[in-house]
């Protein structure tokens, strides 16, 4: 009898004994309680084929095309392993059209020293590069007149902006910290009349609140990052590194802050309840986004263009080998085609 479809026979599935074995042994293995059911999805089974390539993730995202929808969040540099981690992520994104933010490029401000850390535009190629610098060290350039500092980072590094992280709970309970003389919106105000390029406002694992996500959607800034809480917190990094009393005192000022779904909530009732028209017209989610059913959750929520943000996941296999991370980021990437083939966010 002719096989229906083309489709092979038990006899001509090589496999198909080895696999059935493994269903049997795996059967009772692989059951799921419904209580862990992921309920943010309408599972869609019947509408599209599996996607042959990842055509449907294209977004114009910073005047830049992506690939995928996806930013590797500001991590590291000025340590011995910084120079390795920002080539991988330079070269990852450049392969699979992403955008990257650097970490900290304070000690580029008087010195070369470590520039070779961050100096990854000939990996990345056209995709987005933002260098980052915290608000005390913009305070500090506006103070002293030094605002041209910037400048001459992004032209060194031919990046595309500037990332500026708003960590008022992180510098308070930092050791070292810096303190604040002026509120972090005048300064973001400052520098954006001072300097001129493209800039990202981030907060740094805290999340921030409706008045504030409020004030930055009206300035001329290219994007907002949330850094909600949920994710790697730097609040409750500075307070593991503080002394015995200070954890127990301040332990839980890491848990105060807003999630990404509230942020998310936060935006939207925003856009739909506002009359104003708002200057900044992008978002990059991020804080607490563990992979890409996270990330296509949040940007299909948002009623604004958006990109997710990760950092951990893409830090541990950087830390590893390109080709580690090259897997990583290429099942991430078609994991999220799959789910935005088969699944509709309620």
């Amino acid at each position: 009898m002719e096989n229906p479809g083309g489709l092979s026979s038990d006899k001509e599935d090589s496999g198909a004994s080895d696999r059935k074995k493994d269903h049997i042994k795996l059967a009772f293995e692989s059951r799921i309680d419904s209580r862990d059911i992921d309920d943010r999805f309408y599972y869609e089974p019947i509408f599209a084929a599996h996607p042959s390539n990842t055509d449907n993730l294209t977004i114009q995202f910073l005047g830049k095309n992506f690939k995928a929808p996806i930013w590797v969040s500001s991590m590291t540099g000025g340590t011995s392993m910084a120079k390795t981690i920002n080539i991988n992520l330079a070269k990852v994104c450049g392969e699979f059209g992403l955008g990257m933010g650097l970490g900290s490029c304070r000690q580029l401000l008087y010195s070369d020293e470590y520039l070779e850390d961050f100096n990854v535009r000939k990996y990345i190629g056209e995709q987005p590069l933002f260098i980052n610098l915290g608000i005390a060290q913009l305070e500090y350039l506006i103070k002293h007149n030094e605002t041209h500092r910037i400048a001459e980072i992004i032209k060194k590094l031919e990046c595309d902006g500037l990332i500026i992280h708003v960590n008022p709970m992180q510098e308070w309970l930092q050791p070292e910290g810096d303190k604040f003389d002026v509120a972090p919106i005048v300064t973001i105000q400052r520098i954006i009349e001072k300097v001129k390029c493209a800039i990202i406002v981030k907060e740094v694992g805290q999340g921030m609140g409706i008045r504030s996500i409020e004030a930055l959607l009206k300035l001329p800034i290219q994007a907002l990052d949330f850094g909600a809480n949920g994710g790697t917190n730097f609040a409750l990094l500075e307070i593991l590194r503080s002394s015995e009393i200070a954890t127990k005192n301040y332990s839980k000022l890491a848990f105060v802050g807003h999630s990404a779904g509230e942020m998310v909530e936060m935006v939207n009732q925003l856009i739909d309840s506002s009359n104003a028209s708002f200057l900044c017209k992008q978002i990059i989610v991020s804080g607490g986004v563990n992979d890409f059913l996270d990330g296509y959750y949040y940007t299909q929520k948002l009623n604004i263009p958006s990109i997710y943000g990760h950092a951990s996941g893409f830090l541990k296999y950087a830390m590893d080998s390109y080709e580690s991370l090259q897997e990583y980021v290429d099942l991430q990437i078609k994991g999220l085609s799959l789910a935005k083939a088969y699944l509709k966010v309620k």
